[in-house]
């Protein structure tokens, strides 16, 4: 009888143990998510920011904002642009990690901006994309007729770069809402067919 208590005692000492492991291990990999808030991203300070998909251009364009402009970020609703532009092909890099914009001409960093891309529920798709549509002023089909001012759309859904409230956090239908005069100044370097890639 006794050793068959000495059993159970041993056996419900490892399940135990085994279940804080299981916790523990489940916490780590965040299978039962978390109950703290994120942590925002310091780039600034040298953090290593955790991307879910990247090919290096949000980084990159991080670097070439200090380098260029002498920032290390923006506050929201602000943007920064080249007095000249240099010739060459535009192409846009996004960082969903950190709600920026960057537009380079060649390899040359032109502007950078804060942004608003998809609230929770929504999604602005990462990946390689191109301009497919531009329209100075458009009105949302999906959206309450939502005016969509300096538009330039990069999929058949309806995902775009326009103008709009850029309140420093991820508050848009999917679409990457950049204040006015940014948008307006993006729209003049860009052209069908122009590169985007997406990452976050």
């Amino acid at each position: 009888m006794a050793s068959m208590r000495k059993i159970a005692i041993a056996v419900g000492a490892g399940a135990l143990l085994a279940g804080t492991s299981m916790a523990a291990d489940a916490s780590r990999l965040h299978l039962f998510g978390s109950h703290s808030p994120k942590p925002k991203p310091e780039q600034a300070q040298g953090h290593a920011i955790h991307y879910h998909w990247t090919s290096g251009n949000a980084d990159r364009g991080h670097k070439d904002l200090v380098a260029t402009f002498h920032k290390v970020g923006l506050a929201p609703g602000q943007y920064v642009w080249a007095s000249r532009l240099p010739q060459g092909e535009t192409r846009i890099a996004v960082d969903l990690v950190t709600q920026m914009v960057y537009v380079y001409r060649g390899d040359q960093l032109i502007g950078a901006s804060t942004m608003s891309a998809a609230k929770t529920g929504h999604i602005t798709p990462y990946g390689n994309w191109t301009i497919l549509e531009k329209r100075p002023f458009y009105r949302s089909k999906k959206y309450d007729n939502a005016p969509m001012p300096w538009m330039e759309r990069i999929d058949n859904y309806g995902i775009a770069f326009h103008g709009g409230v850029n309140p420093g956090y991820p508050a848009s239908h999917g679409c990457m809402r950049l204040p006015m005069k940014f948008a307006e100044k993006l729209y003049g370097v860009t052209k069908i067919g122009t590169k985007v890639v997406i990452e976050g």
